[in-house]
């Protein structure tokens, strides 16, 4: 027996719910303003990326998962530039607490001799890893990296991060679409294991 959305909606969680939202609103303002607004939270404070909504509004209609991509790419370097500012003008306050909740306030001083010779690498690699990107935003202000090539190399990085899987749900889609809805809830525990593994990753590896 098939169901339809709103009989689907009722015997879903809240996952389900969200995604069902997510694939209808996709071409909406409103759905392309929340997708926007977490690109940019998530450079510099906020805890989710934006892959969460990305994904399935993508697969709702792949002709804009370019369009969407490059959204993604513009906001998140947006909010790039505001944890570039916080680490550079709000380090002993608002920086070095979101530093500390990845467990990285004690070497802070290490990583910012590591951006005198490696400071475009570490921007770059880190950029397309689960690592969460605030790390690199608000370090690279605390360790005053030049400005403009902070912009130029997250809009590289950032901008290969989500380009890289608008191209593989565009050519992709249907298959993934199919399994992320037989098995959404299999699917939503791999996306937030990803992002356990870049806080695990910030915690223990950086």
């Amino acid at each position: 027996m098939t169901f339809g959305v709103e009989e689907r909606v009722k015997r879903g969680g809240p996952i389900r719910r969200l995604y069902d939202w997510t694939m209808r609103e996709a071409k909406s303002k409103r759905a392309q303003f929340a997708l926007a607004a977490v690109a940019f939270a998530e450079s510099s404070f906020f805890p989710l990326p934006p892959d969460v909504m990305l994904i399935p509004m993508a697969l709702a209609d792949r002709r804009r998962a370019y369009w969407l991509a490059a959204l993604c790419t513009i906001a998140s370097v947006l909010g790039g530039m505001l944890g570039y500012a916080i680490g550079a003008w709000l380090y002993d306050s608002l920086g070095q607490w979101l530093i500390s909740v990845y467990g990285y306030g004690d070497d802070v001083e290490a990583f910012r001799k590591a951006y005198q010779d490696w400071g475009a690498w570490i921007i770059l690699i880190k950029g397309v890893t689960p690592i969460p990107y605030k790390i690199v935003t608000i370090t690279s202000g605390f360790a005053a990296y030049d400005f403009p090539m902070f912009v130029i190399l997250s809009v590289i990085t950032r901008g290969a991060r989500f380009f890289i899987t608008a191209a593989l749900l565009h050519r992709y889609g249907e298959p993934i679409r199919g399994f992320i809805e037989k098995r959404l809830g299999l699917a939503m525990f791999i996306v937030f294991a990803v992002v356990v593994a870049g806080f695990l990753a910030a915690r223990y590896l950086i």
